[in-house]
C-alpha cells in the first residue's frame, strides 16, 4: 500500500501563549507532532505492517519542520518530505491544501491519513478540503479502521455516539483520539531514523501559481481571552440571595 500522512508542527501543549505586537511569539517554545496526527502516523505505521509497502509523512513550514519530521520517522514512518513555504508570506487553510494538493497530484496513493483538528487552529479543514481537491472520499474523526482488499470500514465519533462508514480506496481520514496509542521513538528508531530519506521541496517548485495558493482569510486580530474574575458569595435569606443573583446576570453579566 502507498501510504501518505499529512502532519503539522505546533506548539507543545504545555506552552504559555503569548501575544507580542499582535502575533503569538514563538520565543523559547517548544514544539511537537500536533497530537491528532500522532494518531494517524501510529495508523499508518500498523496498516503498513499488516498490508504491507510505505509509509510517508508530508508536512509544510519552514525547516525547522525538520525535527518533527525525524520524530515520525523515528516512530516508523519510511519517507519524509518537507514543501518549505518559509519565503511565502501569508497563508492559510486554503494555501495549505492548494500546496498539499500540488504535491499529490502525479503521486499514486491508497489512503492518507492526517489529524481531525490541529491544536492551534483547530479548523478540521485540511483533509476534507485537500480530498475534494484529488477527487477521492473521505472520513472524519475515525476511531476505527479496517481495510480489506480496497474496502475500507471505518467507526467514527459523532458527537459521543458511534457511526460505521464503508468506502473504497484511495480514501482519506482523519484520526480522532481513541484510534490507537501513539508509540514513543525508540532509540534504535532515533537511529534509523538518521538515515531515512527526507525531502526538501520548495513551495514554488509545485505546479501551482501564486494566486491559487494565495490566503482566502485575513487575520485581524490576536488577543487573549480575558483573566476570569473573582466569583461571589451570596449571603442572606434564600429570597434576597435569588434577588441579587437576578440583579447581578441583569447589570453586569448582562445575559438577562
Amino acid at each position: 500500500m502507498n501510504i501518505y500522512v499529512i502532519m503539522k508542527r505546533t506548539f507543545d501543549t504545555e506552552e504559555k501563549i503569548v501575544i507580542e505586537n499582535g502575533k503569538i511569539s514563538e520565543e523559547g517554545v517548544e514544539f511537537i507532532i500536533n497530537p491528532y496526527d500522532e494518531y494517524a502516523i501510529e495508523e499508518a505505521i500498523q496498516l503498513r505492517d499488516d498490508h504491507g509497502g510505505e509509509v510517508t509523512v508530508v508536512s509544510i513550514g519552514d525547516e525547522e519542520v525538520e525535527k518533527e519530521l525525524r520524530t515520525a520517522l523515528a516512530m516508523g514512518a519510511d519517507k519524509a518530505v518537507l514543501i518549505n513555504n518559509e519565503d511565502l508570506d501569508d497563508s492559510d487553510q486554503y494555501t495549505t491544501t492548494a500546496l498539499l494538493a500540488a504535491y499529490f497530484e502525479d503521486k499514486e496513493f491508497d489512503i492518507i491519513l492526517g489529524g481531525n483538528v490541529s491544536n492551534d487552529n483547530s479548523t478540521g479543514q485540511v483533509g476534507p478540503r485537500l480530498a475534494e481537491k484529488l477527487g477521492i472520499a473521505y472520513v472524519t474523526t475515525i476511531t476505527k479502521l479496517d481495510i480489506d482488499g480496497t474496502t475500507a470500514t471505518m467507526e467514527r465519533d459523532v458527537e459521543g455516539d458511534m457511526e460505521i462508514v464503508e468506502a473504497q480506496l484511495p480514501l482519506l481520514v482523519t484520526a480522532q483520539q481513541g484510534l490507537n496509542e501513539p508509540r514513543y521513538p525508540s532509540l534504535p528508531g532515533i537511529m534509523k531514523a538518521k538515515k531515512k530519506p527526507l525531502e526538501n521541496i520548495d513551495y514554488d517548485e509545485l505546479d501551482v501559481e501564486d494566486d491559487e495558493i494565495e490566503a482566502k482569510t485575513e487575520t485581524i486580530e490576536r488577543y487573549l481571552p480575558p483573566k476570569k474574575e473573582a466569583g461571589k458569595v451570596l449571603e442572606g435569606e434564600l429570597g434576597d440571595q435569588v434577588e441579587e443573583l437576578v440583579k447581578l446576570l441583569r447589570q453586569e453579566a448582562k445575559v438577562i
